[in-house]
């Protein structure tokens, strides 16, 4: 078993949804230690057990923490006393308010690194509002450049806001806040917004903007304007990626799907882009994707059959390089991106809440009848 290149290093994680958790996943799949903090369920009955298809939970400990218990803090705190780091993703207040902010955390350990993630960020006219992926992205300027021409925007599964612009960036925040942290000796708060986030990530974007050389959405040439680059259906009812966009692609394409003629010889023709969409889309709907995938596969045309995430669980190609790896019985994608000597896996599955609340306790020194009795009080489960 290797251990991550992350191997050593503690984080806490406050229970959330979505960005946040996928942060503490990435990290406890490069090797971090992560202990979750879950809510204390105030029912005597067994522990709830937390699905093997809650993916973003997996690899972390546990322990269920009653946060409106004085003691219940001071358990957290003790815990944060000997962290590198924390993450969490309650709206701006919600941690000071509960007596956890950086200010008083930061007090007790100089070296944390404390990591918030929301939608609008700290502080700004929307920063108390709520919101959802779809909000911050439209905010951002990203939404309404996501779509074909001449219909309304449409929304990714938030894979932009949520978690490349959110739980990605964070994670990137405390790698970089960490790093700083051993040569400073000085942790720092790292301000995670999915709407910074998703501004950063169309960058390039605001560049062509910025000398007037992006297009409405869906007449560009990577957004389905082109022809060149789009999703095109099959004879089967089935789809295929093409994504040709340099000339020597380009002229694989069109060798491979017989596009002969003038009407195909400028490619970046913009005026063109229509006529040939609607002519190239009746030539794919004449095989199957089977078929185009015996045509094309192998070649350097930017080809890929569109694949659903099972038919993606067997593809030959992710298959041979172990894309995706099983836990409990649920298939996953395993941790990424790859390492040659520290590579990072799957710490095991989720954790019910407070599945590991005695052992963590244990570690703070606290002794079997001190646990006993912070559990008899309320504060834990």
């Amino acid at each position: 078993m290797m251990a991550g290149p992350l191997s050593g290093v503690t984080i806490v994680e406050m229970q959330g949804i979505g960005p946040a958790p996928f942060c503490g996943m990435v990290l406890s799949d490069l090797g971090a230690e992560v202990i979750r903090i879950d809510r204390a369920q105030r029912a005597p009955a067994e522990p709830p057990a937390r699905p093997p298809l809650d993916v973003l939970a997996r690899g972390r400990r546990s322990i269920a923490v009653d946060l409106k218990h004085a003691r219940g803090v001071e358990a957290v705190l003790k815990l944060l006393d000997g962290a590198d780091g924390l993450i969490e993703g309650f709206r701006p207040g919600v941690m000071e308010r509960l007596g956890l902010g950086p200010d008083t955390c930061l007090a007790r350990n100089e070296r944390l690194v404390y990591g918030r993630m929301t939608g609008w960020g700290q502080d700004g006219p929307y920063a108390s509002m709520a919101g959802h992926d779809i909000n911050y992205i439209a905010l951002a300027g990203c939404l309404a450049h996501l779509g074909r021409a001449g219909q309304a925007p449409t929304p990714p599964i938030n894979l932009i806001g949520d978690f490349g612009g959110g739980g990605m960036l964070l994670a990137v925040g405390m790698l970089a806040g960490l790093f700083e942290a051993r040569g400073s000796g000085r942790g720092q708060v790292v301000d995670a917004a999915m709407v910074d986030g998703a501004a950063l990530l169309m960058a390039p974007f605001n560049g062509l903007a910025s000398i007037n050389r992006l297009q409405p959405r869906g007449m560009n040439g990577t957004d389905t304007g082109a022809h060149y680059y789009d999703a095109y259906e099959c004879a089967d009812g089935e789809y295929i990626s093409i994504g040709s966009i340099e000339p020597q692609f380009y002229a694989g394409l069109r060798r491979l799907a017989q596009l002969d003629g003038p009407l195909w010889d400028d490619q970046l023709d913009r005026a063109t882009w229509p006529e040939r969409k609607e002519a190239i889309a009746g030539i794919f709907r004449t095989k199957s994707r089977a078929e185009w995938c015996a045509l094309m596969e192998g070649s350097d045309v930017c080809f890929a059959p569109v694949l659903t995430i099972d038919e993606a669980w067997e593809h030959p190609h992710n298959v041979e390089r172990a894309t995706f790896t099983e836990v409990a019985g649920i298939r996953q994608p395993r941790p990424a991106p790859r390492f040659s000597r520290t590579d990072g896996e799957v710490a095991g599955p989720p954790s019910f809440p407070g599945q590991h609340t005695d052992e963590v306790l244990a570690r703070l020194g606290l002794s079997d009848s001190d646990i006993a009795e912070l559990r008899a009080s309320g504060a834990v489960r």
